[in-house]
């Protein structure tokens, strides 16, 4: 592999944060900072300026940057036309969901795929869409996972499947008779939403905006930070909120909670976004392949 502090000096360049690589990388900071002065020492020049608790690179830094680029994306090349060669699929991706597909659709998926192809090393990073795609634009993560829009022109974004999405209250809440029910009447009674940057919440905005209500008819809302954490607060009476369908398949079976459709309809979609210009490796095009197969089987399932 190419050298270990040309990796660590390319992870700080990219995210221009000596914590941020660290933590990519598995590493402590100072193991970090002493791989970067080595490098520096090799070169006889800095190769960051940190000023003010920001990191940039020097005119230095930024032509070893382009050069690591180009010597990862080769070394990337030659490994997968080796694999080719050789019929070979394996490696490692690291994948990033966010929080309601981490929890509901990847496990299944990705333990079917890897039952297939034990060779692929997975890694899983979750965090709400908004995180997510900053991962993918960032080369964190190979390949992302969301839920709802994603709006960087510079990303491919692929729908892989539909996800609708229902009010869920307890079974003795004064709505749970309704065989469907009008956001207004919904936002009659204390509401429990997802943090900022969760996809849900973005989804559920955007169908407030579209139905022309008020834009500030969700800021009282009880914001928590997991869909476990809004179906608790759900069935613990303190609120009615809107998830995902595919979230809630074990408290319809206990008769925790009940589900009911939203009129119109809420719908959104669940997306593989990726680098554009990143090089095909044999495992990652393996993967997509089989998630496809996976959300279509899904969808015939309905």
């Amino acid at each position: 592999m190419a050298d270990r502090r040309l990796q660590v000096f390319h992870a700080v360049a990219r995210l221009l944060s000596f914590t941020k690589a660290a933590e990519v990388l598995h590493m402590t900071q100072p193991a970090v900072t002493f791989q970067i002065r080595q490098l520096e020492d090799q070169f006889d020049t800095r190769l960051f300026d940190r000023t003010h608790n920001r990191v940039s690179l020097t005119e230095a830094g930024k032509i070893v940057f382009e050069y690591s680029e180009r010597i990862f994306e080769q070394y990337s090349e030659m490994e997968n036309a080796i694999r080719e060669m050789t019929n070979d699929i394996s490696g490692s991706l690291t994948i990033g969901a966010s929080t309601t597909i981490s929890e509901y659709m990847l496990p299944s998926l990705l333990g079917e795929f890897n039952s297939k192809n034990p060779d692929v090393r997975l890694r899983l990073r979750v965090s709400n869409t908004e995180g997510i795609v900053s991962m993918v634009e960032n080369n964190v993560i190979d390949l992302g996972v969301v839920e709802g829009v994603v709006n960087n022109k510079n990303l491919l974004v692929e729908v892989c499947r539909q996800d609708d999405l229902v009010l869920i209250v307890p079974p003795t809440h004064a709505l749970a008779s309704k065989t469907a029910v009008k956001l207004k009447d919904v936002l009659e009674y204390p509401f429990i939403c997802r943090e900022e940057g969760s996809g849900t919440r973005e989804v559920v905005l955007d169908y407030l905006y579209a139905l022309g209500m008020d834009k500030h008819a969700m800021n009282a809302c009880l914001e928590l930070g997991s869909p476990e954490a809004v179906k608790g607060a759900v069935e613990a009476g303190m609120g009615v909120s809107i998830v995902s369908s595919a979230s809630i398949g074990k408290e319809l079976r206990l008769g925790s909670l009940v589900a009911i459709p939203l009129d119109p309809p809420l719908t959104r979609d669940f997306s593989f976004v990726r680098q554009r210009q990143k090089f095909k490796v044999r495992a990652m095009e393996e993967l997509l392949e089989f998630a496809r197969g996976y959300c279509e089987n899904l969808k015939k399932q309905k």
